[in-house]
């Protein structure tokens, strides 16, 4: 067995490996946390666009469904099918114009954008703290000329 000397010598050697231990688990903790935390900043303003590019195609999808849901149906008058189609058209426009917006907002230097059409307004979310009177004008300038919408009717958001 062990002497009393190499049984002290153990034991030492294993309190100190417990605390070398002890000290790396907090040190590396604490890189974590303050990693999260800068991640967490950071990404926070991009999973407000994902999350509301992907809420825009589930709505999407649900009404691209009914539509369809009324001009497969038998039971569906034929001007129900028309306008069931013509509804159809207009979001598969809406939707196209929307990309091309984000595109071309893209293509200009911002980060992230997401736009959406209402009955008068056209919406454009930017990703940033604040806009330049210089982007804002970027922004009208690109949305004007795909929609001929007036300024008054162009909403730029800046979102963190």
């Amino acid at each position: 067995m062990f002497t009393k000397k190499k049984k002290i010598i153990v034991l030492t050697s294993m309190v100190a490996l417990l605390v070398l231990t002890g000290f790396l688990n907090l040190t590396l903790n604490q890189q974590a946390i303050s990693t999260t935390s800068t991640q967490t900043v950071q990404t926070s303003s991009q999973s407000f666009f994902e999350a509301y590019r992907i809420d825009r195609n589930t709505a999407r999808e649900q009404q691209s469904l009914y539509y369809k849901a009324i001009i497969e149906s038998e039971n569906s008058t034929q001007e129900a099918k028309q306008e069931a189609q013509t509804n159809l058209n207009l979001m598969a426009s809406k939707q196209e114009q929307e990309l091309v917006l984000e595109s071309y907002i893209l293509a200009k230097g911002f980060n992230d954008a997401v736009v959406s059409f209402t009955d008068n307004y056209v919406n454009v979310m930017v990703k940033g703290a604040e806009l330049t009177e210089a982007q804002v004008a970027q922004i009208v300038e690109v949305v004007q000329q795909q929609t001929s919408k007036s300024i008054d009717n162009i909403k730029i958001i800046p979102v963190e």
